[in-house]
């Protein structure tokens, strides 16, 4: 099924009495991963709200998808579950066992398949969360700080297994940080946000993951956007 890119037409949000969003418009293009920075407040995670359907909005989304997957920055795995069991539960009574210890595997999980989330480590738990976001059947991945919590070594190779996973049916995804190095690493395209507006638009289409550290006209050009937008 051909995947269509996503539009966003003059969509506004307001929370008591705080205007986040007036006006905005956005093409996602299908099957790229598109960053979106800006300092706090900005309405980052707002738009994964709104995209996701947890939130109200004013204004037109067109060819938002079914079926969402979501990775937040804390893993949320259910503590009385295995990790296999996890996984499971969002794919309800079609689960697919196989297909499951296979992601797990590509993973590098297969041995804590049994285990459950008390066993461990937060970099351990943050993989099952992305396992289980490409082991739903969705079009569109929503990241929030996914990376956030994590040293820098853990985090470049987390990154690595969600590209290794992501080229595999290469779905569209929607990444919120704050920070560039991880938007230079991981995006094709960068959005900064400021006062509900998009004050700033980078497009790279390399190959990801890239390497942490080094330099890049793009990643200068997201930390001056980030720089004067606060």
């Amino acid at each position: 099924m051909e995947v269509k890119n996503l539009f966003l037409e003059n969509v506004s949000k307001t929370y008591t009495g705080t205007k986040i969003y007036k006006n905005l418009s956005l093409e996602i293009e299908s099957g790229k991963i598109t960053c979106v920075l800006g300092p706090s407040g900005c309405g980052k995670t707002t738009l994964l709200n709104i995209l996701a359907g947890l939130t109200s909005f004013d204004g037109i989304i067109r060819n938002i998808p079914q079926k969402i997957s979501y990775i937040f920055q804390q893993e949320r795995l259910l503590p009385n579950l295995t990790v296999r069991q996890n996984i499971a539960y969002v794919l309800g009574k079609n689960a697919d066992y196989e297909r499951i210890d296979l992601y797990l595997e590509k993973a590098e999980l297969a041995e804590k398949a049994n285990e459950y989330p008390s066993a461990l480590s937060g970099g351990q738990a943050q993989r099952v969360s992305i396992v289980r976001a490409f082991v739903y059947p969705s079009e569109l991945i929503l990241m929030d700080e996914p990376f956030s919590s994590l040293d820098t070594a853990l985090k470049i190779r987390l990154m690595k297994v969600f590209c290794d996973l992501w080229r595999e049916e290469r779905r569209t995804a929607i990444f919120v940080t704050h920070d560039a190095e991880e938007a230079y690493m991981l995006s094709h395209r960068a959005i900064i946000l400021n006062h509900g507006e998009i004050v700033a638009d980078f497009l790279n289409d390399d190959n990801i993951p890239r390497p942490y550290g080094a330099a890049s006209k793009y990643k200068e050009n997201i930390l001056e956007a980030l720089l004067n937008s606060n």
